[in-house]
């Protein structure tokens, strides 16, 4: 029986979780690079969904139409043709759109990966085999709410206090804040 191109991916990505995202590591002040991965997926709760066209449709049908049956969604774009930094200016750009109630809901952070991206220290130390050469870019729909107030309880553990400053993870968190802060309170305050 011959594996399709998305089951090999689906089986890539869930690898990845176990042998990089859910260890502990000291890039992280001892704490996995994604700590709640794990439980996401012991839990059944992370889907991983394929973009094969040119456009944008299925991420805006994934933002518009989420389900909460799952913590974590994950668009693999298979068709991208963005270079990084236009890859996640579209993203974070979108994350603004969503913000103002462009898709009804403002409770949707997207976050990306693009197989150009600079390597982080802690991925630079990890050997991990392929299970296709097929690049591919990802794209993470979550809940805002549950990200921010999960990011909140890492904060007080120094989890942001040692993170790599080439991924901008401080910049990326207070954004991120001001965006809750507005979906919670209808303004940026506290």
């Amino acid at each position: 029986m011959k594996t399709s191109l998305e089951d090999n991916i689906k089986k890539e990505i869930v690898r990845w979780s176990q042998d990089v995202l859910e260890m502990p590591s000291p890039h992280f002040n001892g704490v996995p690079p994604c700590p709640y991965a794990r439980q996401a997926w012991a839990n059944d709760k992370v889907a991983i969904l394929f973009k094969h066209e040119d456009h944008y449709q299925s991420l805006y049908s994934c933002v518009s139409q989420y389900d909460d049956n799952f913590d974590l969604a994950i668009l693999v774009d298979l068709a991208n043709k963005k270079p990084p930094e236009a890859f996640h200016e579209y993203l974070d750009d979108l994350n603004d759109f969503i913000s103002t109630g462009a898709f009804i809901d403002k409770d949707i952070w997207l976050m990306g990966f693009h197989p150009d991206d600079d390597l982080n220290d802690f991925v630079e130390e990890v050997e991990f085999e392929a299970e296709t050469d097929t690049p591919y870019a990802m794209i993470f729909v979550q809940r805002l709410s549950k990200l921010q107030e999960s990011a909140d309880k890492l904060d007080k553990k120094g989890y942001y206090g040692i993170y790599d400053p080439e991924y901008n993870a401080l910049e990326i968190y207070e954004k991120r804040k001001k965006f809750y802060r507005r979906l919670k309170n209808g303004d940026e305050t506290s």
